[in-house]
């Protein structure tokens, strides 16, 4: 479907063989410092392009099944949606600053989606018309991986687009 190529760092980019800039780019955000290089990436590489904040509420994390909110989970729900906007303004900001010294930064948005990681990864790629989606990586292995799974192994496999991984 695509090639692996590897750039200086820990960057990979997997998918079209395309080196030219996207028009739209989803940059997946959930608060780790892998999440944090994805945007430094994306600022460094691409200072033009339209670009989506994603930051996905993972209900599994809570004990629940991905779209099914039990009733006595509001506060749980209302805490991990406090913290992914302020999750996100953050990144807006910063990612804002480091395009154009902060003019009003109207080709970055940010939402926050409820669901399993992954998939509403690439969902919400679809959704906003992304044609690049970058996201973090742990950089997890052996059995850390196989019991934790990996986000971004599962965002290149399912994928219609380019995916780059920042470790």
């Amino acid at each position: 479907r695509g090639r692996l190529r590897r750039r200086p760092g820990t960057v990979f980019i997997i998918g079209a063989v395309d080196s030219g800039m996207p028009t739209h780019v989803l940059v997946a955000v959930d608060g780790s410092d892998c999440s944090e290089r994805a945007v430094e990436f994306v600022a460094a590489e691409w200072a033009e392009p339209p670009t989506t904040l994603l930051h996905v509420i993972d209900p599994v994390e809570a004990g629940y099944d991905a779209g099914v909110l039990p009733s006595g989970s509001e506060a749980w729900y209302r805490s991990a949606t406090e913290t992914a906007t302020d999750l996100l303004s953050k990144r807006r900001a910063r990612l804002v600053a480091a395009r154009d010294g902060g003019e009003d930064g109207s080709d970055v948005d940010t939402t926050t989606e409820v669901g399993r990681p992954a998939a509403t990864i690439v969902e919400v790629a679809e959704a906003v018309g992304a044609d690049h989606v970058v996201v973090g990586s742990h950089g997890r292995k052996g059995v850390s991986r196989l019991v934790l799974g990996s986000v971004a192994e599962s965002v290149v496999r399912r994928s219609p687009v380019p995916v780059t991984v920042v470790r």
